[in-house]
């Protein structure tokens, strides 16, 4: 830290590790942090911090557009087509992958590589059921990140990271709201919110989903 007019002003690396403890913060609560636009911004700043200083949105969003993970509107159009109700969670998970390549994505947990390697072979065979969110844990244990909060009315994203950095991201799509459009008063339509896809990390966007049994269901109308 140095001494300026007005005050100390943090080093660069003080600025980077507090930029890069925002976007973790917005990505796991991205509806108070102002969603995909504010997680864009967050993505924008470190990589002019380490010395790219042309084209930041465009590093972030063209990968997306050419894995089939963003249309004109950003990642939020591509959801809004799968899946009804609030979606930032699920937005979120996806620029998670892009953190996660350049390492600024903080773990709350780290599975084993055997550990990973299992879950990633029996995810997608284990979601040919309808399942909720207590049973996601009991099965695969606490998640790497929780995109979204705590309160089982509203849906939210599991994320499980590999200890070993070159391993894919897999990520547990959790929905809750209320199916009723007509109602004059929103209700949860589910005491636990239950799981509509399980998606890969390392594929293309469309092919990277195994949806389960819930999820028509809960597709737009």
């Amino acid at each position: 830290m140095s001494e300026a007019q007005g005050g100390p002003v943090m080093s660069a690396d003080e600025m980077h590790a507090y930029l890069v403890d925002q976007l973790n913060h917005a990505l796991r609560r991205p509806g108070m942090f102002g969603g995909e636009i504010a997680i864009l911004m967050l993505l924008d700043h470190l990589l002019f911090m380490e010395g790219q200083l042309e084209c930041r949105w465009e590093a972030v969003r063209e990968p997306l557009r050419e894995r089939g993970a963003s249309t004109a509107i950003g990642v939020k159009g591509v959801f809004r087509e799968l899946i009804r109700g609030r979606d930032e969670h699920d937005v979120a998970s996806v620029y998670a992958e892009f953190a996660h390549q350049r390492r600024w994505l903080h773990a709350d947990r780290l599975l084993d590589a055997r550990t990973h390697e299992s879950l990633m072979g029996r995810a997608s065979e284990w979601a040919a059921q309808d399942r909720q969110w207590p049973d996601v844990v009991a099965e695969f244990g606490e998640p790497s990140i929780l995109f979204g909060g705590t309160n089982p009315r509203y849906g939210k994203t599991l994320a499980y990271v590999s200890e070993d950095p070159g391993h894919p991201l897999v990520f547990f799509h959790l929905w809750n709201g209320d199916l009723d459009e007509a109602s004059p008063t929103w209700k949860p339509s589910y005491e636990q919110p239950v799981l509509w896809a399980v998606r890969l990390g390392d594929r293309p966007f469309q092919e990277s989903f195994t949806f389960t049994p819930t999820w028509p269901r809960l597709r737009p109308q």
